[in-house]
């Protein structure tokens, strides 16, 4: 590899096949975005006239699509606030506390993300059934947050252990305490990586079918659950146009996880900067 990056022709070769795969990978997206702006019932592609029909039909009188995407919008805020309690909690208890089976309870957090979905989602239904909790956007809610956390967990443990220690120490050293070191020091280096774990989160939620489908009802019917039913029963080129969205909202979201990343990029430098240049202080108030 090393070979093929020191010779030109070795670079081309690898910035076509690059090229290649990402091109392949973005493919489906590209068709899905042109698709939808197709003015053939079936959704052909390429179109042979354009329109915004489809587009128009989302949000028209009598549509099924609003409910559906204020339910999941719903459903994911209420996850991703779950998500965010339970990740904060572990991802803290997981690096900055001697925490005995270390191990044994990482496994256990990131286990969702091991069973196949539909697994766990027939063991929520099986919860929640006999609490007569099917269909209710908070039984949906955390059933997402089987699946959520652990993302979250992931995200904020690969903050916290990016976070320099020795801050956290300066302050104990000053006479602070765990909560005001968590309130003045940790959160605010960590909230990039907690607003990336957020997003992500909600994102999961979101998209999530298996579960949505397995604890919704009649009544309560979230965004890919109504997508799938489209599909499947009916020929709604709707669907296209629903799918265009939500592709954008995605592009838009890892736009934003990239922004408040490299916002917060700089705050833990200029703090160890600041401490390098006047030292720490000990509560009688000489420099260490």
């Amino acid at each position: 590899m090393m070979e093929l990056r020191s010779t030109l022709a070795g670079r081309i070769v690898l910035t076509a096949v690059a090229t290649v795969i990402l091109l392949f990978l973005a493919l489906p997206i590209v068709v899905i975005l042109v698709t939808s702006f197709s003015n053939n019932a079936f959704a052909s592609f390429p179109p042979d006239t354009w329109t915004l029909n489809w587009y128009k039909a989302l949000f028209a009188d009598g549509s099924k699509w609003p409910a559906a995407l204020s339910l999941s919008a719903l459903v994911a805020a209420i996850s991703t606030v779950f998500s965010l309690i339970i990740g904060v909690t572990a991802a803290t208890a997981l690096v900055r506390s001697e925490l005995p089976l270390r191990s044994a309870v990482f496994a256990l957090v990131l286990g969702p993300l091991l069973i196949p979905q539909i697994v766990t989602a027939l063991g929520l239904f099986l919860l929640f059934e006999p609490a007569a909790m099917l269909g209710s956007p908070l039984a949906i809610a955390l059933g997402h947050t089987v699946l959520a956390s652990p993302i979250a967990v992931l995200i904020l443990i690969a903050t916290l252990r990016g976070i320099d220690e020795r801050l956290e120490d300066a302050a104990a050293s000053m006479g602070a305490g765990r909560l005001t070191i968590a309130r003045k020091i940790t959160f605010p280096l960590a909230a990039p990586g907690m607003i990336a774990a957020a997003i992500f989160s909600f994102i999961t939620s979101f998209d999530e079918f298996y579960i949505s489908q397995f604890l919704s009802s009649v009544d309560t019917v979230t965004l890919p659950v109504r997508v799938y039913n489209s599909l499947t029963f009916d020929i709604d080129p709707s669907v296209t146009a629903i799918s265009a969205i939500l592709i954008a909202f995605a592009i838009l979201a890892l736009g934003l996880v990239a922004l408040v990343r490299w916002l917060g990029s700089g705050r833990q430098e200029s703090l160890l900067s600041v401490e390098n240049t006047v030292g720490v202080a000990n509560p009688a108030g000489e420099t260490v």
